[in-house]
């Protein structure tokens, strides 16, 4: 555990495991404890205060019983006997912090602030008390009190993790997300097998995509950027008709992402249909400028007609245009062959490779993807030494100045050198401006440097915070680290708590629930009362429509966190469920603190419940209903709306919500067309 001696606490002791975290139990060793007893006896011991041998003897004993009670991690033993210790010599700073250390390990941090306080107040410069203050104010939800004494420990000792992965923490609390992932990514850099380092990153990330998805869609959810994100997510899931309807909206559309004809085409070559995979990669090649992924798709057609040797042509072309498009796009070029397709083709790439006919890079690639490995990320965690501190997160080291980057690295794009592009521009990210910026996301994204694309869309949207392609840039980018951080914290613990429930939550967002249940009862077998995986786990139930084992496991929630607006929504939608509409009132009102996206649905629920539940007068029923319009996907809101109208004698509003009743209903069954359309697809 972390000693604070006499000089330079902040120096790692011999012992101490470099990917210990804040809060996981830092025992302390024997050595350690010996160590600890050694530098305080001397200090005792030292003049003017050898007459004191009385005193000076009791406490050496006082500090080796504390030293015995942590070796064997009994830290409220350890705590008592530094309160003894302290009461002899309450001059000794390091006596306050290990006195501190002690009760932040017992979980009592009200009285390990006010000890690293006065160790603090003794002598400013102790880097123990500064980080474990730092971290104990994160942990009592004072996360703007915390900064100043990370930074300060921060400069006291710049070589450990933990002070980054404390400065990540505090910034996520205050929401201040890309000063989040900027300080975990300094973590990493130092300590990349720290598994709890990569899920905080990860879900830093999530988060920045969830708040800029949201501020696309509350402000510009009709655009080609929000439609272009949406066609995505409908093709992941397999929803092949209703993406392409989508994609010929976008492609029909003036201002949109590049590459939309080629998205289309792929989607197309997921159904089989050629002809008009065809013509949509035609038209992306007389684009000005065209998009590569168009000759990706023509490539993979000529997989799919058994034209190995043309398939291959053209990736190799591709390779030597810009391999980094190749390698992280590769698993398009795979996704939705056969087996007997993808056999042939590695076959040949086989041969060709062993006659020395391809690069060696190309043919890893490509097997790769065929054999379904995701692209690697280098540039997850690669936070050096130039990256700015400040919102907006940094930037990576220069290349080689040219004159006239712009130009060139518009040739470059529109030839399909991507990475040649972002090596141009990458030299002044925060001095460029908002068009080149936007050159150097579109390239860095597309050459698969996730980060690089990242940083300059936040670079935007600092200046611009509604740009769209900006928000577009940075939603893609930051979603590929986030899977990538996750996956790296999968790999370092693949059987954990936490990833059984980001495999929860990744079955339940496709509406797996059974699966999403699985996943979060192996869970809760690892961490019984694991917040995440009792709020999952309730969640997958209410999504399997089990209104009793919704509430059953909501309640065990609720009793360790009786405030939080999520659970209570669930307990409350729950109860809607089962038609207790005055036991869900109480719930669906402590919901209303919940996050902003949430707020239509619990609004709705409770115009429901005072309406059906006659709870309330109509009108109050009427306005809840109003505000929760934006939460119906299916028209039952409008259709309860149409019924409060009536109850005042409205009929004139009641047939306008039939009407918008019928319109959300007669397009959820062109989706369901759609669906089951894909669904019996020849596959």
């Amino acid at each position: 555990m972390r000693i604070a001696t006499m000089d330079s606490d902040h120096s790692r002791l011999p012992g101490q495991a470099n990917k210990a975290s804040p809060g996981s139990g830092l025992t302390a060793s024997v050595e350690l404890g010996h160590m600890m007893l050694m530098v305080l006896i001397l200090l005792i011991l030292s003049p003017p205060v050898l007459g004191r041998q009385e005193e000076d003897s009791h406490l050496a004993a006082i500090l080796a019983a504390a030293q015995q009670a942590q070796a064997r991690s009994d830290f409220a033993a350890a705590a008592e006997a530094y309160q003894q210790a302290v009461k002899i010599r309450a001059d000794i700073p390091e006596l306050w912090a290990n006195l501190g250390l002690m009760e932040h390990e017992t979980g009592n941090y009200a009285a390990a602030i006010e000890h690293f306080q006065k160790a603090l107040r003794l002598k400013p410069s102790l880097y123990v008390p500064n980080l474990f203050l730092g971290i104990d104010y994160v942990k009592t939800n004072r996360a703007k009190e915390a900064i100043p004494f990370l930074l300060a420990a921060e400069k006291l000792n710049r070589t450990d993790p933990e002070v980054y992965l404390a400065l990540g923490r505090a910034y996520y609390s205050l929401g201040r997300l890309r000063l989040a992932v900027h300080e975990y990514r300094r973590a990493m850099s130092l300590s990349s097998e720290d598994s709890s380092g990569w899920f905080d990153l990860g879900m830093a990330y999530l988060a920045q995509v969830e708040r800029d998805a949201r501020l696309m869609s509350v402000e510009s959810h009709d655009s080609a950027y929000a439609k272009a994100l949406f066609a995505e997510s409908l093709t992941q899931q397999s929803r092949y008709k209703e993406a392409v309807d989508l994609y010929k909206q976008i492609v029909a559309s003036g201002s949109r992402p590049p590459c939309m004809h080629s998205e289309l085409g792929l989607v197309y070559l997921q159904q089989h249909d050629h002809s008009n995979a065809q013509l949509e990669f035609a038209a992306e090649e007389q684009e000005k400028p065209g998009c590569a992924l168009a000759t990706l798709g023509r490539a993979r057609s000529f997989i799919e007609n058994n034209s190995n040797a043309e398939a291959l042509r053209l990736l190799e072309e591709l390779w030597n245009q810009d391999q980094g498009f190749v390698r992280f796009n590769a698993p398009a070029l795979a996704e939705g062959l056969t087996a007997g397709q993808s056999s042939s083709f590695g076959n040949f790439m086989a041969q060709q490779h062993n006659s020395g006919q391809i690069p060696a890079g190309l043919y890893a690639s490509l097997a790769a993807a065929l054999g379904g490995a995701p692209p690697q990320n280098p540039s997850l965690a690669t936070a050096t030494a130039n990256e700015k501190d400040a919102d907006g997160a940094g930037h990576a080291a220069a290349s080689t100045p040219v004159a006239d980057p712009k130009r060139k690295s518009e040739k470059d794009y529109a030839a399909g050198r991507y990475g040649q592009c972002a090596g141009r521009l990458k030299n002044n990210l925060p001095k460029e401006g908002i068009d080149t910026l936007l050159l150097l996301a579109a390239c860095s994204f597309l050459t698969g440097d996730y980060q690089l694309a990242s940083d300059a869309s936040s670079t935007v949207l600092a200046a611009s915070p509604h740009s769209l392609p900006a928000l577009y840039w940075s939603i893609k980018a930051n979603e590929q680290l986030a899977f990538a951080s996750l996956g790296r914290f999968q790999l370092l613990e693949p059987d954990s708590a936490k990833s059984h429930i980001l495999l929860g939550d990744a079955y339940r967002q496709q509406r797996r629930y059974e699966k999403a249940q699985v996943e979060y009862r192996k869970a809760l077998e690892i961490s019984p009362n694991d917040p995440a995986a009792l709020q999952g786990l309730a969640s997958a139930y209410l999504g399997a429509v089990d209104a009793a084992k919704t509430i059953e496991t909501a309640e065990t929630a609720l009793r360790r966190n009786p405030d939080d607006p999520e659970l209570n929504l669930l307990m409350g939608e729950a109860l809607v469920l089962r038609f207790d509409f005055a036991s869900a009132l109480p719930y669906l009102k402590k919901s209303l603190g919940g996050k902003p996206q949430l707020l239509p649905r619990v609004h709705a629920l409770l115009g429901e419940a005072e309406l059906l539940g006659e709870l309330g007068q109509p009108q109050d029923a009427i306005n809840d209903l109003k505000l929760g319009l934006a939460s119906d996907e299916d028209g039952h809101v409008h259709y309860q709306l149409s019924r409060a109208y009536l109850k005042i004698g409205d009929a004139k509003d009641a047939s306008a919500a039939v009407e918008q009743m019928k319109l959300i209903q007669r397009q959820n069954l062109h989706r369901a067309v759609s669906a089951v359309e894909d669904s019996s697809a020849p596959q």
